[in-house]
Formats: structure tokens, C-alpha cells, sequence
């Protein structure tokens, strides 16, 4: 396993569309684990293919807290089958937006249609944390980002200050090569 590079937004590979996994194989099955490592390091809750970088429909999360056993989830193509009216709100963050975070809006029970890391397709019921958590990184493999769902003034604030630090650490590399 390895620990992948996390994309920062700004970055316009965040905003594209994913393509679908044609099958879950040794590949792919490879890119979930490492996924899990990069997101365990980092560390967060869950994580998408594109933002290590992968334009593949591929997402890995594990809202089990540090005193927990863990309990990963591993999904290929995963797609919202259906949703509850009631809302949950929480206050999400993105490992692409480091230390960022809003209140966001998401429904809090939701049903998935994926294909499970044995290459078998399931539908299953997910709610709370892990529903936002599983909506949140879904969102990522149709090129959504959390501030996404915010006011363009706010979402303008947050991306500038992103750009403004990835300039600085980009000043900071090249001055010490």
C-alpha cells in the first residue's frame, strides 16, 4: 500500500466528471487500499479517486471514530438510488480544502448502488454521518467540491484564500531548490 498525493483545490482536475470502473479488479481493488492508507494519514473520513488524482468512479470512507475498530467502506461506481426527506446538517471539511469547513445540508438517509471490492454489486442503506460522509465524496466523482453547495460569495472567499496558500508553499518550495 502507499500513501497517495492529495489534489488542493484550486485545482481543475477537482471539477472534472469521473468515468465509471469497468470492474473491480486487482487495479482498482489496489488504488481502494491505498486510498485508505492516504485517507487514515491524512487524516479524514472518506476520500475519492479524483482526489489522488484518479478520474475513476472510486471512493473508500470510515467515519469510525479513533477508539473504534475501523470499518471501511470500498465502492466502484457508487450512485444515490434514493433519499430520505429529513435533512441532516453538518459542518463538513475536504482534505482538498484543508482546514475549511461549512455547514452543509445533506439528506440523512440515503441507498447506494455500488460494486463492493469483491466485484459484487450491492445496494445498501446507509444514515448520519456516513450517509453525508458517502454524498460528500460521491459528489467528488461528478467534479463537486462542499463549497459547491455555498454562496458564490463564500464560496469565492474560501478558494481565494486556498490559492493564496498553495501560491505561498509554491513560493516556499522554490526558494529552497
Amino acid at each position: 500500500m502507499a500513501i497517495l498525493p492529495i489534489l488542493i483545490a484550486p485545482d481543475r482536475r477537482l471539477k472534472k466528471v469521473s468515468t465509471a470502473v469497468t470492474a473491480v479488479d486487482d487495479d482498482v481493488r489496489r488504488l481502494m487500499e491505498d486510498m485508505l492508507e492516504t485517507m487514515y494519514a491524512a487524516p479524514g473520513i472518506g476520500l475519492s479517486a479524483p482526489q489522488v488524482g484518479r478520474l475513476q468512479r472510486v471512493i473508500v470512507a470510515d467515519v469510525a471514530r479513533h477508539d473504534e475498530e475501523p470499518q471501511p467502506v470500498r465502492m466502484a461506481n457508487p450512485e444515490i438510488i434514493g433519499t430520505s426527506d429529513e435533512m441532516l446538517t453538518y459542518d463538513e471539511g475536504c482534505l482538498s480544502l484543508p482546514e475549511h469547513y461549512a455547514e452543509i445540508d445533506r439528506p440523512d438517509r440515503v441507498r447506494i448502488s455500488y460494486i463492493d471490492h469483491s466485484n459484487c454489486r450491492r445496494e445498501e442503506d446507509f444514515h448520519g454521518i456516513m450517509a453525508t460522509c458517502l454524498q460528500h465524496e460521491i459528489d467528488h466523482l461528478d467534479g463537486i467540491l462542499f463549497v459547491d453547495h455555498l454562496s458564490a460569495v463564500r464560496r469565492g472567499i474560501i478558494l481565494r484564500k486556498l490559492k493564496k496558500e498553495k501560491r505561498a508553499r509554491a513560493s516556499k518550495v522554490g526558494a529552497h531548490a
